[in-house]
């Protein structure tokens, strides 16, 4: 006999099934990044991968050095065009150097196509930074 769902069901589903990520809640099982990165916490901060706390660490040592005065983690890069707002890219490390020029770094493991049109377009629009990938 057909029974029509109820509300609920219908935006969960059948009731007597339940999403992969419920079975995995309920097994103890984590969520996998897509990527196979592994969060880093370095400083008391969070990274999204071990590689990008690493770079942290390089940037914490060089200031030590005294090739960099300070750093900025997750600065954001507003991308607009003719006026028009497009996206915020949010760059890993704003890099201030001791002679007073600034670097942006990105650290990447796997390259994106978003990330790919966020960097060209950031990188056209401000030609006179001096942006580094680091991979």
């Amino acid at each position: 006999m057909f029974r029509p769902y109820s509300k609920d069901e219908q935006i969960r589903g059948r009731p007597d099934k339940m999403t992969s990520d419920e079975f995995k809640f309920q097994h103890g099982k984590k969520k996998k990044n897509k990527y196979n990165a592994v969060r880093q916490t370095y400083n008391n901060y969070n990274y999204d991968s071990k590689r990008e706390a690493r770079h942290a660490y390089e940037l914490d040592m060089r200031i030590k050095a005294g090739e960099v005065s300070k750093w900025e983690r997750q600065h954001k890069i507003s991308i607009d065009v003719m006026g028009v707002h497009i996206a915020n890219y949010f760059i890993d490390f704003k890099v201030y150097m001791s002679d007073g020029s600034i670097e942006y770094h990105e650290v990447k493991g796997a390259v994106t196509g978003v990330f790919a049109i966020k960097w060209k377009l950031a990188k056209a629009i401000h030609p006179e930074w001096n942006f580094i990938i680091f991979k």
